[in-house]
């Protein structure tokens, strides 16, 4: 355990301090001092939720302003507990889902940590709207549009969405400052109908093909995945998917129109 203190330690900026910080707090003051470290059982039973509050840690300052692996990645466990939760209620079969999800993401290690984690969260209340917003205020566009995309996709990693889970991270962009259209390119990238690829590009169906092009030109400087490089390699492939999805849209709409 003392290995995960001093790699979450080290990669946290921003995240220490806050409403997320107060989380962190608690949630290593409890895995450190009073947790077994064989703690995989941390999923609440079937029809139970921890009432712990976290409101009692007062830190204030924030540390480095560019988001760090760390700021990334217990943002994205915090933000995932929500959506998992949003049915009221939390299956085990569900942490394995996103087991699998991370394993797909990230090393092995990187995904025992977050699990971890993530099994405590969601034992614990938390004042959503405050972290969704620390979230928007520190971190950058790029990454959390990459937030956005691996909240999808932890929502389908059971093979669909759920409704209230596609409404939850709808309610986490709003609170993170991200735009109606930035959300709906995201969503047609997971959630299909017949307008996805003008969706995907943020462009409506009787955009005209030089429009088509523009729109793919500004995309593709907005999804880059150079963009999200400062937060390591992981996280920066997953982000060439996110590229590839964009890509496919628009030479589908290419092969469409004729457009050379």
């Amino acid at each position: 355990m003392a290995k995960y203190g001093k790699w979450i330690g080290g990669g946290l900026g921003w995240a220490l301090g806050g409403p997320i910080g107060a989380l962190i707090g608690f949630l290593f003051g409890s895995m450190f001092d009073g947790a077994s470290p064989g703690a995989e059982s941390w999923l609440p039973p079937p029809g139970r939720g921890g009432s712990t509050q976290t409101g009692g840690y007062r830190q204030q300052t924030y540390g480095r302003t560019q988001t760090q692996t760390g700021d990334f990645l217990m943002s994205l466990m915090i933000l995932a507990a929500a959506v998992m939760k949003a049915d009221n209620r939390v299956m085990k079969s569900e942490l394995e889902y996103v087991r699998n999800f991370l394993r797909s993401q990230f090393d092995e290690e990187v995904t025992r940590q977050n699990i971890l984690v993530l099994q405590r969260i969601l034992q614990t209340d938390y004042d959503l709207t405050a972290v969704a917003r620390q979230v928007g205020r520190y971190m950058d566009q790029a990454s959390r549009l990459q937030l956005m995309h691996f909240l999808f996709g932890i929502a389908q990693a059971d093979g669909h969405s759920h409704p209230k889970e596609v409404d939850m991270i709808q309610r986490i962009a709003l609170l993170m400052g991200i735009s109606q259209s930035d959300f709906d390119s995201i969503k047609a990238m997971f959630v299909k109908d017949q307008y996805r690829n003008f969706k995907i590009l943020e462009i409506t169906p009787d955009a005209s093909n030089e429009e088509i092009k523009k729109a793919y030109r500004k995309m593709a400087v907005k999804y880059h995945p150079d963009k999200v490089s400062h937060l390591g390699d992981d996280i920066q492939e997953a982000a060439k998917r996110k590229f590839q999805e964009l890509n496919n849209a628009y030479n589908e709409l290419r092969k469409e129109r004729g457009i050379v």
